[in-house]
């Protein structure tokens, strides 16, 4: 038996069982971005308009479409003027990653920290970003808590004085679809090559000084750039990066 030309059809055989395993992982994988994506609940117009201007959904389309409340919450303070709050002891800023580890490190200073949720996208050099949640679940967008970090270390917070009230039941309502809040903002505002990267259910807050305010669902889509837009999950207005309600 010619032992060489042996040894080489086996190297040659792994070398295509090799090439076809990985093709199937590439085909598994596509597969399952595709569905992840789930480009089928915009309608076929949207998806040509998102042709044409050449828009990429970057992120999976959220199908859920919970009952939530109007909620009440109350501000007070000035959020320019609030100065940050120097931490007795600084904290190793990469534990922002696990988020229950740093929860317990600040929590003898920000006793409710665990009522807030890490905002990757707003943060920014030097802070990081969190928003209050709505019965420990959605996200009040626009209030943040920011943890001020330098040399790789937490050494200070700032945060807005804010009362979250509870929600009227009676007001419960079934909240729009992502995807056609998605549609709309396509066809309609996304200019072209926009990339939008997260889509996340939460509530809209604005701080200003009063005895009350009210916050609806909405829809964040936040962009590749940077910027974002929020559809009111409810009556559907949109709010783009340089106007008000539309």
């Amino acid at each position: 038996m010619d032992w060489g030309r042996a040894k080489n059809v086996l190297i040659y055989a792994f070398l295509l069982l090799n090439l076809l395993l990985c093709y199937q992982l590439w085909i598994d994988l596509r597969d399952q971005v595709s569905a992840n994506l789930d480009f089928t609940s915009l309608s076929e117009t949207t998806q040509q308009v998102m042709e044409q201007k050449g828009i990429r959904i970057l992120c999976p389309i959220p199908a859920a479409t919970p009952q939530l409340p109007g909620i009440t919450y109350r501000y007070s303070g000035d959020e320019q003027s609030e100065q940050p709050v120097l931490l007795k002891r600084p904290i190793d800023s990469k534990l922002i990653f696990t988020f229950s580890e740093l929860s317990r490190e600040l929590q003898s200073e920000i006793p409710d920290i665990s009522d807030y949720q890490f905002d990757p996208l707003e943060s920014e050099a030097g802070k990081f970003v969190l928003h209050p949640l709505v019965k420990k679940e959605w996200p009040l967008f626009r209030v943040r808590l920011e943890l001020i970090y330098n040399n790789q270390k937490i050494v200070a917070y700032r945060r807005p004085n804010i009362q979250i009230g509870p929600g009227n039941n009676e007001d419960v309502q079934k909240v729009l679809p992502a995807s056609n809040a998605l549609s709309s903002l396509i066809e309609k505002y996304f200019p072209p090559d926009t990339a939008v990267k997260e889509i996340v259910l939460g509530y809209y807050g604005e701080l200003f000084n009063s005895e009350s305010q009210v916050a609806a669902p909405m829809w964040r889509f936040m962009l590749e750039n940077g910027k974002s837009y929020y559809v009111d999950a409810i009556s559907a207005d949109i709010i783009s990066p340089k106007t008000t309600t539309d």
